[in-house]
C-alpha cells in the first residue's frame, strides 16, 4: 500500500511539471531587442528608440526612459559605426600596414640603389661589364695576353731590335700600360670614369703598337739596305765608299782617282 502511494505521488508530480512547462511562454521585450540590435550590428535607427514620445509627447514611459539621457539617441555608439572604436582601431591598423609597406618599399629601393651603386663602383665585377666583354677585352688582347713582340720577325731583325734597345723600350712601355690598365680595372671607380680611362689607354696602346710596327719595318728595311750595300761591295771592290762622315769634295776626289 505504501509503495502504491509513492508511485501515485511521482506520477502526479510528473504530470504537474509537464503542465507547467507547457504553460510557460517566451517573454521578449522589444525595447531590449532594439537596444541589442543597435549596439551589435544593425543601423542606429532613431525610429527604434522605444518607447516613443507618443501623441503630443504624453507617453510617460518615454520620459522615464530617455529624459535622463536626452543625447543618447543622437550619438551612434556602435563599435563598428563610422566613428566607433572598432572602426577607428581597424582604420589605424590599416594605416599602420600601409606605413609598414611604404617603409619596406623605401628600404628595398635604398637597398637596390646601394647594390647598383656598389656594382657601378666596384672593381670586382669589371670582368662582367658588357662593354668590356664586347669590345675592350678584344682591343686590349695584345696588352693583357702573353704575346711575344718578335713573333713573325726574322732572326736578324729580332737581333737588331734587341741590340739597339728597341725591344727593351717597347717592353717597358707595354708593361706600364698593362699596369695602368690593371689598376683601372681593380680600383673602386665610377663606371663612366672607368670607361673613359679605357678609352684613353686604348688610344695610347694603339699609338705604341703603331710605333712598334714602324720600328720593325724600319729595322727590316735598314737590314735589307745593309745587305744590298755589302753585296755591291763584294761584287765591285773598286766602288767608292760613301760614308756619312766624308764631305762631298772627298767623295768626288775618290771617284776621280778611281777613274784615272
Amino acid at each position: 500500500m505504501k509503495n502504491l502511494l509513492i508511485i501515485c505521488l511521482l506520477l502526479y508530480l510528473l504530470s504537474a511539471t509537464k503542465t507547467m512547462a507547457q504553460n510557460v511562454k517566451r517573454q521578449t521585450d522589444k525595447h531590449i531587442v532594439h537596444q541589442q540590435e543597435r549596439m551589435v550590428h544593425k543601423q542606429w535607427d532613431r525610429k527604434k528608440f522605444t518607447p516613443t514620445s507618443g501623441f503630443l509627447g504624453l507617453n510617460y514611459q518615454y520620459w522615464l526612459t530617455w529624459a535622463w539621457h536626452p543625447n543618447y539617441p543622437k550619438t551612434d555608439r556602435r563599435p563598428l559605426s563610422g566613428t566607433g572604436p572598432q572602426t577607428l582601431r581597424m582604420g589605424m591598423v590599416l594605416a599602420m600596414q600601409q606605413t609598414d609597406e611604404a617603409y619596406k618599399k623605401h628600404a628595398d629601393t635604398i637597398r637596390n640603389v646601394a647594390v647598383t651603386e656598389a656594382l657601378n663602383y666596384s672593381g670586382l665585377v669589371t670582368d662582367a661589364d658588357p662593354l668590356w666583354l664586347l669590345y675592350y677585352r678584344k682591343e686590349f688582347g695584345n696588352l693583357t695576353g702573353d704575346t711575344d713582340p718578335l713573333t713573325g720577325l726574322s732572326p736578324d731583325v729580332g737581333d737588331y731590335l734587341r741590340n739597339k734597345g728597341l725591344l727593351e723600350w717597347y717592353s717597358e712601355e707595354r708593361a706600364e700600360l698593362k699596369e695602368r690598365l690593371e689598376a683601372t680595372r681593380t680600383t673602386t671607380l665610377d663606371r663612366g670614369s672607368r670607361i673613359m680611362a679605357y678609352h684613353r689607354l686604348l688610344g695610347e696602346h694603339r699609338k705604341l703598337l703603331s710605333a712598334w710596327e714602324a720600328k720593325k719595318n724600319y729595322a727590316a728595311k735598314f737590314l735589307l739596305l745593309a745587305k744590298n750595300r755589302d753585296r755591291l761591295r763584294s761584287d765591285n771592290p773598286d766602288h767608292p765608299e760613301f760614308s756619312g762622315n766624308r764631305s762631298d769634295v772627298q767623295i768626288a776626289e775618290d771617284i776621280l782617282k778611281r777613274t784615272q
